[in-house]
């Protein structure tokens, strides 16, 4: 497995393992990111933005097994959201999300003083992870956010 920018070729594959994965934790509704405008489109989303990357974990054929992304959050200076991190069933347990998190970290450190994030109290695996990367959980959400269904917002210093 190896982590590499995401490329055109790769939104379609990303956009199905989003969707899967929300639709396995009955996720499949409005305010989360099944629903986000650019989903099928990820790589040029992030493209067009300042200080922005998504990267896609690929087998050995280059076949896409995840993402994750860092943006811009909602116009706050030195914040960055960490979004959309995603892995197909087939490559869970492997360590790519925890290597994808260094990844989009270290991206975020160049940049940013905080990575902010959204999710579910449900997404137990997703939300231990963050707590070892040092993100510290909020009791609300931040200002600007959109994802109005999550339950679960987490805030890091860089």
């Amino acid at each position: 497995m190896r982590i590499r920018e995401m490329e055109e070729r790769d939104n379609k594959s990303m956009e199905q393992i989003v969707k899967r994965s929300l639709e396995s934790f009955g996720l499949d509704i409005p305010g989360t990111a099944y629903y986000d405008p650019q989903l099928r489109h990820l790589a040029q989303f992030y493209k067009q933005q300042p200080c922005a990357k998504y990267w896609v974990a690929v087998n050995e054929q280059d076949e896409v097994v995840g993402g994750v992304g860092i943006a811009p959050f909602s116009g706050k200076k030195g914040v960055c959201e960490l979004q959309k991190l995603y892995i197909s069933p087939a490559a869970q347990g492997m360590g790519l999300s925890k290597e994808l998190m260094k990844t989009a970290l270290y991206f975020a450190g160049k940049y940013y003083t905080h990575c902010y994030l959204e999710t579910m109290e449900i997404l137990q695996t997703a939300n231990h992870l963050y707590v070892q990367f040092g993100f510290q959980r909020l009791e609300a959400a931040l200002d600007g956010s959109t994802h109005n269904t999550m339950d679960t917002w987490f805030l890091k210093e860089l």
